[in-house]
């Protein structure tokens, strides 16, 4: 079997030839030809990179007359040298792989020099960042325990002001309660007196201003009771208000007492802390819930409420000392204007007839113009409900338009805007209506106490003089009233 495409350079390649020669011919210059064509096997087709790169050369010299006929293909080689020739490298591919490992050491070791440098300053400037950082936080903490102990001395002085005023709010609220108890002395009085009057037989029962001076009396009385028991209550629910706002302040003084504990425990950790210890994941849990502008805006919101309930606090105790000294001289004078009447009313009995006579004419004219002003008012109401009815009607039937008729337009707006302004001129006639009836009312009542009053006078200076000017001679003193026992 015979081998073709193998190299032609090694002189045990061929069989030996004897040529029969005495003397060797002469040396003819060779011919050099790129003759090499290389023997694949199935498969390995382009597989021959590994192969030298030598160029083979073979020379074209007829030593023997029997080698013209075997010249035309390579001689045979034996299977056992094929691998041998196949695997020699030439000399240059040596130098190249030498080459190429001392390069590749040499790269290897460069870049092995540029990392351990690069890992020293990187070691160097995360270190560096790290420290920085530490201290950065540490500052934070500390700027943060100060901005916590700055916010802690304003809710201390802003939750001690808040007490104070609300011992204040409470002593004004003892002396409301205890001076709407001392009205009901002289309450009690006046409503004697108006009983006693009440007595009064005939003609001389009349609505004098004697009488007069007792009603306003009692209703000043009463209202100055009620306004003081009324402003009493209103104190009262501002002093909720006043610890609503103490518990929020003690509440976040608290919270701000533990965070600051807390934050003196992380300021004061170090690095050689025993307490210190990992916690994975925490850095991924967020579990905050406000940021430093809301924190301080609670804060300031909490002072700022507790400064308003403080505010209304004073108001109230200015207000309630205003009241003390307006109801204190209006019951007062009222005493006086009572007791003036009285006497007053002693001297005229005489000729009060002929007044109540006057008044009872003024009495019947106010009835007649409110009788008359109810009538007109009976009358708008029944006339506006036509214009009512029209436009409701109006939009009612507007209300059917199919689709895209069902449009939001002036009409629209106009029968909406008349249902409204015919609605709320019903409302107001009808108020006013009612207000009429009862001023009709009062002037009916007045008039049928006139009519009785002017029919009997026997009794009346009896009961003017010796009842109720007997009972009308103390008053309480004006530390009694204004809350002071």
């Amino acid at each position: 079997m015979e081998f073709l495409g193998t190299t032609q350079t090694a002189s045990y390649c061929g069989p030996k030839k004897c040529c029969g020669l005495t003397s060797l011919p002469a040396v003819q210059v060779p011919v050099t030809q790129e003759c090499y064509q290389p023997y694949y096997l199935p498969g390995y087709r382009y597989l021959n990179s590994w192969r030298p790169s030598l160029f083979y050369k073979i020379a074209n010299v007829q030593t023997c007359p029997d080698e013209s006929t075997s010249t035309l293909r390579p001689p045979t080689i034996l299977p056992a040298l094929r691998s041998a020739l196949f695997s020699r490298y030439s000399p240059h591919d040596w130098d190249q792989s030498n080459q190429l490992q001392v390069r590749g050491a040499e790269a290897s070791r460069l870049w092995a020099s540029r990392l351990t440098d690069d890992s020293m300053r990187l070691l160097q400037d995360k270190d560096q960042l790290t420290h920085q950082m530490q201290e950065g936080t540490s500052r934070n903490l500390g700027q943060r325990l100060s901005d916590i102990g700055f916010w802690k001395s304003e809710l201390s002085y802003e939750l001690d002001r808040l007490l104070t005023e609300n011992q204040n709010l409470e002593t004004v609220k003892r002396r409301l309660e205890c001076a709407a108890n001392e009205v009901n002395c002289p309450l009690q009085v006046a409503l004697e007196c108006l009983y006693h009057r009440e007595k009064r037989i005939g003609i001389d029962l009349v609505h004098d201003n004697v009488e007069k001076n007792l009603t306003r009396e009692v209703d000043l009385l009463k209202c100055c009771q009620e306004q003081m028991r009324k402003l009493a209550q209103i104190i009262d629910i501002q002093m909720r208000d006043n610890r609503d706002a103490q518990h929020a302040l003690e509440r976040d003084l608290e919270d701000k007492s533990s965070a600051q504990c807390i934050d003196e425990k992380c300021f004061n950790l170090r690095n050689t802390s025993d307490c210190i210890s990992f916690f994975h994941g925490m850095e991924k849990i967020d579990g905050t819930i406000s940021v430093p502008e809301t924190w301080a805006k609670f804060s300031n919101d909490n002072i700022k409420h507790s400064q308003n309930m403080r505010a209304n606090s004073v108001r109230l105790r200015e207000e309630a000392e205003h009241l003390f000294e307006t109801l204190s001289d209006q019951m007062w004078r009222q005493f006086t204007d009572t007791n003036l009447a009285f006497n007053a009313r002693i001297s005229e009995v005489t000729d009060v007839k002929n007044k109540l006579q006057t008044q009872l004419a003024k009495t019947l004219q106010e009835i007649f113009q409110a009788e008359n002003t109810i009538m007109l008012l009976e009358r708008s109401i029944i006339a506006k409900e036509g214009p009512l009815k029209v436009a409701q009607t109006r939009l009612e039937c507007r209300t059917r338009r199919p689709n895209m008729e069902l449009c939001r337009d002036i009409p629209q707006f106009k029968l909406v805007n008349e249902v409204f302004t015919i609605d709320d001129t019903l409302q107001t006639l009808k108020l006013r209506l009612r207000e009429t009836q009862d001023t009709l009312q009062l002037l009916v009542m007045t008039k049928c106490r006139l009519e009785h009053e002017l029919a009997i006078k026997a009794n009346t200076l009896c009961i003017d003089k010796e009842k109720c000017m007997g009972m009308r001679k103390t008053f309480p003193c004006t530390p009694r009233l204004v809350g002071y026992t």
